[in-house]
């Protein structure tokens, strides 16, 4: 049984509160948990000390029994001290969509139309070739 900590939405509509719990991965996001070792409220400031509240000793109690934290639990812990989170490294995060690229070549090709007394626009860097995206 993989067991996870991570959130679980409470709250209200459009006032979320989240408790951070041990669940088995295969439960449900609001479902069944294990026990729950804290709660994070995102509506307060960041330097509020109500924001977030772990129970550290019970969170390395469950990291040492195996326990897997998701991303946002993880970024908790790092800055805890408890665990150190991995930096995460995305080159396509800046490669426009093909939308926009195809709005940008359009304009690009409007511009070189454009009487010889307006500047043409540059054409945008060219990226490598697009692999195909995994679903």
């Amino acid at each position: 049984m993989p067991v996870v900590i991570r959130m679980a939405r409470a709250g209200t509509k459009k006032r979320p509160v989240y408790h951070i719990v041990i669940a088995d991965n295969r439960a449900p996001r609001d479902g069944r948990f294990i026990e729950r070792l804290g709660f994070f409220n995102p509506l307060l400031p960041k330097e509020h000390k109500d924001r977030l509240k772990l129970d550290l000793d019970k969170v390395k109690a469950w990291l040492a029994k195996g326990a897997q934290p998701s991303d946002r639990v993880m970024r908790f812990l790092d800055a805890a001290g408890i665990r150190k989170r991995e930096k995460r490294n995305n080159p396509e995060k800046a490669v426009p969509r093909k939308e926009r690229k195809a709005k940008a070549e359009e304009a690009a090709k409007a511009a070189g139309a454009a009487p010889a007394a307006a500047k043409p626009a540059e054409k945008p860097a060219e990226k490598p070739a697009e692999q195909p995206a995994a679903s």
